[in-house]
């Protein structure tokens, strides 16, 4: 049955393949996103915009919330707690 099955999908196979690529390149761009190293990084890029009058305080609150919760899933994913809720203790807000 494995071997039918195999001739019947083959036509199949590209599709497949670039399903595979996509999934690979979505991994890598969520890992990137999720790298606490990143997103540190941006935080002090946004507080130099903020000193440097680049941005208003209401900007900067809203972007540095948005960085802070990204930063709690990133380390959620490292302790493997896998909360995504962004609220640190394992409830959704």
């Amino acid at each position: 049955m494995g071997l039918f099955t195999e001739v019947l999908l083959l036509p199949l196979a590209p599709v497949r393949g670039s399903l595979w690529a996509i999934r690979q390149a979505l991994a890598e761009a969520e890992r990137v996103y999720y790298d606490p190293a990143t997103v540190r990084a941006e935080l002090a890029l946004l507080e130099r915009r903020l000193g440097e009058g680049e941005i208003t305080e209401e900007e900067f609150d809203r972007e540095e919330d948005a960085l802070l919760d990204r930063l709690d899933i990133a380390m959620g994913r490292i302790s493997g707690t896998g909360d995504t809720s962004g609220t640190g203790d394992g409830t959704t807000s």
